[in-house]
């Protein structure tokens, strides 16, 4: 797939594509935000370009650096909270600039990555497959990516493709176990509902996979949203404890009832949006409800069209993760 477009080079996932396809022997531009890392990747031999998607993007930037065949969109705004206007701006309004830059290039296909938080309710949800009806979003990260993802499926000359992989964790990873250990750190963790909740991850070496397979897909994938993961639902205890080991962090677990859980974390996530500089909440209700509820994708489909399949286990990807860099 002739010169590929990489943006959020400059993050976990970005920044792991970026190297892997480059070492495979793929040509590509990074592109990036921050003007230091850019720098760094400059450093490591990279075509860069410092770009911020939340205003229009300049096809002159992009166009001395060579023809772009295809873009794999892995900027976006991840979190469980903060103001709905920071999450419009990255993933909703990042990803039409975006779009409307591919066609200028004349791009012949568009990777988006999504996530499969726009299926979360606070409720089991086992083998859930993409053409599953959307509940209300749980958070505004949720109601812009699915949003995004509508937006990547009007435009059919990119040859758009989303990709919805659950729980990416890695080497490098900065946000799902390095929060995950940090909580553990600071207090003792909840088990709501007997320890009932589990869920699937995903190994980014398995995510890594999965876009180059997008990448190179029939035209009957085009048009097509896949899960991806690990497919391996584990329960969240066992995945907690199995983390923290690794790390020498000692768990500690404590009993709760869900809903007044639930009631605070409302409360708590609407004060922190309304008051000047409150912060992050401790917990919001998304999170509670990754503590509480089953959770897992089916992944039948990805294994169908795609012919893509997991090869990484949490044993084996908790040993590549720990082993390597960042998580702390």
């Amino acid at each position: 797939m002739g010169r590929l477009l990489i943006t959020g080079a400059t993050g976990f996932l970005g920044g792991a594509l970026i190297r892997h396809l480059r070492a495979k022997g793929s040509n590509l531009i990074a592109l990036g935000r921050s003007e230091l890392q850019c720098q760094h990747l400059e450093a490591e031999g990279f075509d860069v370009v410092r770009m911020d998607l939340s205003s229009p993007c300049d096809k002159d930037q992009i166009s001395p650096l060579g023809p772009v065949d295809a873009i794999v969109h892995c900027a976006a705004l991840s979190a469980p909270w903060g103001p709905r206007s920071a999450f419009v701006a990255a993933n909703v309004t990042g990803t039409k600039h975006l779009l409307d830059l591919a066609e200028k290039l004349g791009v012949r296909r568009f990777v988006n990555i999504s996530s499969p938080t726009v299926y979360f309710e606070m409720k089991d949800k086992e083998n859930v497959r993409e053409d599953a009806l959307l509940p209300p979003p749980i958070n505004a990260y949720a109601a812009t990516k699915a949003e995004a993802e509508q937006l990547v499926l009007t435009r059919p000359d990119l040859g758009p493709i989303n990709l919805r992989p659950r729980g990416l964790y890695g080497a490098g990873d900065t946000t799902l176990l390095p929060r995950l250990l940090a909580a553990a750190r600071k207090r003792p963790l909840p088990v709501f509902r007997n320890g009932a909740a589990s869920i699937d991850l995903t190994h980014v070496d398995d995510l890594l996979s999965a876009v180059e397979t997008a990448l190179e897909a029939s035209p009957e994938c085009e048009g097509e949203t896949f899960n991806i993961s690990g497919g391996e639902p584990l329960p969240v205890r066992f995945i907690v404890e199995r983390v923290c080991a690794a790390k020498g962090i000692p768990v500690r677990w404590q009993n709760r009832s869900l809903a007044p859980a639930v009631l605070v974390a409302r409360l708590l996530e609407t004060a922190s949006l309304i008051v000047p500089g409150a912060g992050e909440p401790l917990a919001t209700p998304y999170t509670l409800g990754l503590f509480a509820f089953r959770q897992s994708l089916d992944i039948s489909k990805a294994e169908r069209l795609l012919g893509w399949r997991p090869q990484i286990d949490f044993e084996s990807g908790l040993a590549k993760t720990i082993g390597g860099r960042k998580t702390r």
